[in-house]
C-alpha cells in the first residue's frame, strides 16, 4: 500500500496517511463544526467513517437518527445531553456512548463550553439514516419537527456548510516528542 496524497488535508488517492486534526479539512455553519478525514472516490473511506465534531453550547452534533451502521462517540471536551431511544443522558469528558445499528440518537453541547466529539460509524449501507421525530431532540433543535419536513430541510435551515480552520482547541501544538530507535 502506498501513502496517500493529501491536498488541503484532504486524502485525494486511495493509501495511508497521517494528517493532524488543525491541518483536516473543517466545515462549518450554524449547527457545528465537523472534521471528516475520508476524501471522495478512492480516497473515501468506505468501511469507517471517522470525524470530529466541535459544537457550541445549546447546538447539536446532528439531527436525532439511527442507521444500518453502529455508531460510537467519546466525548474528550466539554459537556452533552445525549438524546438515544426518547431518553436524555449527561455526558462529561471520556464518556463512550455506543450505538448498536438502528438506535435513534443525538448528542446535543451542554454547559457553558463548546463539546469536542470523537466519532465513528460502521458504513454498512449508504443511505440508511432515518429521522424519526422525537419531542425530546425537536425540543433542543436536534430533530425534524414534524413527519412532513424532511431531515435535508431542516439541516438546510443551518446554513450550507463552509470550509474554514479547525477551532481554536486545536491551534497550539505540542513540541514533538523525540523518538529513539
Amino acid at each position: 500500500m502506498t501513502e496517500a496524497r493529501l491536498q488541503q488535508g484532504v486524502p485525494v488517492t486511495g493509501g495511508w496517511f497521517v494528517v493532524n486534526a488543525r491541518d483536516a479539512r473543517w466545515m462549518h455553519n450554524d449547527m457545528r463544526a465537523v472534521c471528516r478525514f475520508g476524501g471522495e472516490g478512492e480516497a473515501h473511506f468506505d468501511d469507517l467513517g471517522v470525524g470530529l465534531y466541535w459544537i457550541q453550547p445549546g447546538k447539536p452534533m446532528s439531527l436525532y437518527h439511527h442507521e444500518a451502521g453502529q455508531e460510537d462517540f467519546l466525548i474528550l471536551r466539554g459537556r452533552g445531553t445525549l438524546i438515544i431511544e426518547a431518553e436524555e443522558r449527561a455526558l462529561e469528558p471520556w464518556d463512550l456512548v455506543h450505538c448498536p445499528p438502528r438506535t435513534p440518537h443525538t448528542i446535543v453541547a451542554a454547559g457553558d463550553e463548546p463539546t469536542l466529539i470523537f466519532a465513528v460509524g460502521a458504513r454498512k449501507e449508504k443511505g440508511s439514516a432515518r429521522y424519526p421525530v422525537e419531542p425530546a431532540a425537536t425540543r433542543r433543535g436536534a430533530g425534524v419537527p414534524d413527519e412532513s419536513t424532511s431531515a435535508r430541510e431542516t439541516y438546510a435551515s443551518f446554513g450550507e456548510p463552509r470550509a474554514g480552520p479547525a477551532p481554536d482547541v486545536f491551534r497550539g501544538r505540542s513540541p514533538p516528542a523525540h523518538h529513539t530507535g
